[in-house]
């Protein structure tokens, strides 16, 4: 069976491993990190490293990828003959990619598009375009596709902890009270995205480890009500302990098909600063 009759596009925020994107031939739209003088496409003309070298001198802005780039990623998979597509973006709650993609299909009648809102970030995002894949390569229809979509996004969880509260307060992804009693006390909230996709806080915990410590927790939980699941340990500029937190996890969770491991990308970067672990499970 023909496993190429139907394109998977994603934003660059839906982090997926660079060597997934290339083994199931993914599209990539990118999002952009801004400075006062000059824009950069996430993943493309700037790294994560350079965005944490930049950041003593200037903390930048995020913005959705540009309308013209997003239509011409759009363009060159109806170019190369898709007549379907699969687009899988980063949560609608957190950013207006979803909707100017949404859009965007809308004006080419050439191609029939299925849009999934992951109501997620990063890796949770990623393992949904992850799950979406391994049924294009198994043979899943576009019809299929609509119809489980909603099921993949549902088993899909994310739990990230920041080492400062800084860059989601800069960002005003967090309220000062949230930032200032957070600061002074070391309280470390671990993140996670509700139902509708926005961030909220799943857990907080005294210090850096006993904050990892509940990450793995919620994590292990939610393995938990899955018969086999996939699972990801990201990390910003904290490899070290990204690769701790992965053996904790391999010890205690023993019905993982599959494991991915990374850099989240610079556009969360931004938001999150220097030191941050990402754990993602899916029952999809």
């Amino acid at each position: 069976m023909d496993t190429n009759r139907i394109a998977l596009v994603i934003d660059s925020c839906t982090d997926v491993p660079p060597a997934d994107i290339e083994r199931f031939g993914m599209y990539v739209v990118p999002l952009q990190v801004n400075y006062r003088d000059e824009s950069f496409l996430d993943k493309v003309t700037i790294t994560p490293q350079e965005v944490y070298d930049r950041f003593s001198e200037e903390i930048p802005t995020t913005s959705t990828p540009t309308p013209a780039i997003a239509r011409e990623v759009l363009q060159r998979v109806a170019d190369d003959g898709y007549e379907q597509a699969v687009v899988v973006t980063i949560s609608s709650g957190l950013s207006a990619t979803c909707e100017l993609m949404r859009s965007l299909v809308v004006g080419m009648p050439e191609l029939d598009c299925h849009i999934v809102d992951t109501k997620n970030i990063g890796m949770g995002a990623g393992l949904v375009a992850l799950a979406v894949a391994r049924r294009l390569a198994a043979g899943s229809t576009l019809d299929e596709l609509r119809r489980d979509s909603d099921r993949i996004v549902d088993s899909t969880k994310v739990f990230f902890c920041v080492d400062t509260l800084e860059y989601l307060h800069k960002g005003g992804r967090i309220g000062n009270v949230t930032y200032a009693v957070g600061s002074l006390l070391d309280m470390r909230p671990v993140i996670s995205c509700n139902e509708k996709g926005v961030y909220y806080t799943v857990a907080k915990a005294k210090g850096r480890r006993q904050s990892l410590k509940k990450a793995i927790r919620c994590a292990e939980e939610v393995a938990a009500r899955y018969p086999r699941c996939t699972m990801a340990v990201v990390n910003g500029d904290a490899a070290e302990e990204a690769v701790e937190v992965k053996r904790e996890l391999e010890e205690s969770v023993r019905n993982v098909d599959a494991w991915y491991e990374g850099q989240i990308s610079p556009v969360l970067v931004v938001h999150t600063g220097p030191g941050l672990i990402g754990i993602g499970v899916s029952g999809a």
